[in-house]
């Protein structure tokens, strides 16, 4: 099959009406401070045995279309021995893996950071693929204050997510873009929008300078929201309404779907901005959906707590979260959804 149709046939496959993405790619940092309320430690034991009750969980295929697994989840195997991306894969759910290496200081640029592991890229791709991941994803990140992001900030991070995606591409890999605009500080609706717009400007400018096929790619971004240490909250409707705005303005018609990320927000928060956006905006270009880790997982950690009992009623609990958010993508989530089992 030539890279093109394999490219289009992973974002046939990925993007669906009512249907989003699962990010359970924690690095062993991350999922330990996931583990820490609850009590488990983070061992591959105990990280295979979650992550496995997430793949496992029946019913969850008719709300999510992808999995984005982490380096060492990519090469575990379940109960019965089968590879865990062939779990899913076997289930109609694409599995996918993060590829980038973290981040760090942006060098002479003080506030801004940048994201390594473009080094052997392409090498770790082809083994990845054939460990069954059909896409990978890349995270670069932006924190607010009155100086930064910078525009050599803007600029470096779009180049890197630029050429991963093309590297990503070149090997017949579909590229989810992940440029997180962060929600710590104080700022405003009105600041994040402005560094919203200007950080998706300058990511189309980088990926068109990359001969990067926008149909054959995912936007995963920020919402447009005030900081979590602003005084004034907004609404729902109005965050729907600034976001969208940003992104008519910004991302061309030929990208096939922009999933949201959920950063701090509580799951209730993050399904009910979904369908705003949804709901308010019925013939927006583009599907708008989710690729939600913890507004997914929250409640599938405190319904688990590390007991193989629990499984059952975790796995409902995500089944629950999948359902309610597969709704906000239609804009058809109500509230009192929320009652449900």
């Amino acid at each position: 099959m030539a890279i093109a149709d394999e490219l289009q046939t992973t974002i046939e496959h990925m993007v669906q009406a009512g249907k989003g993405i699962l990010a359970a790619d924690e690095s062993q940092p991350t999922i330990a401070k996931r583990f820490a309320p609850i009590g488990v430690e983070s061992t591959e034991e105990n990280r295979l045995a979650y992550r496995a009750l997430l793949f496992t969980a029946p019913g969850i295929e008719d709300y999510i279309s992808g999995v984005i697994l982490f380096e060492e989840t990519l090469g575990q195997n379940g109960d019965d021995g089968t590879p865990l991306p062939e779990v899913l894969a076997r289930r109609g759910i694409v599995p996918g893996i993060k590829v980038d290496k973290g981040k760090g200081p942006l060098a002479l640029s003080p506030g801004d950071l940048i994201t390594y592991g473009l080094d052997g890229l392409a090498e770790r791709l082809r083994q990845y693929k054939g460990q069954g991941a059909r896409f990978a994803k890349w995270r670069e990140v932006y924190s607010i204050s009155e100086r930064n992001p910078t525009p050599l900030g803007i600029s470096a991070n779009a180049e890197m997510l630029a050429r991963y995606a093309a590297v990503c591409q070149e090997q017949g890999i579909v590229p989810i873009v992940e440029p997180e605009v962060l929600i710590d500080g104080d700022h405003s609706l009105a600041r994040c929008a402005e560094v919203t717009e200007a950080v998706q400007k300058e990511i189309f400018h980088a990926l068109h300078r990359h001969h990067v096929a926008l149909e054959h790619m995912i936007l995963k971004p920020n919402m447009v929201l005030p900081g979590k240490d602003h005084p004034v909250r907004a609404s729902a409707e109005e965050i729907a309404a600034a976001t969208l705005r940003v992104f008519r303005r910004t991302v061309p018609v030929a990208v096939p779907s922009i999933n949201f990320l959920s950063g701090g927000l509580s799951p209730e928060e993050a399904t009910a901005n979904l369908n705003a956006m949804n709901a308010g905006f019925p013939h927006a270009p583009w599907l708008l959906s989710f690729s939600y880790g913890r507004a997914l997982q929250q409640t599938v950690l405190q319904a688990w707590q590390g007991k193989a009992e629990n499984a059952i009623a975790a796995q409902r609990a995500l089944l629950k979260r999948a359902r309610l958010n597969g709704a906000a993508q239609r804009g058809e989530y109500r509230a009192a959804m929320e009652a449900s089992d």
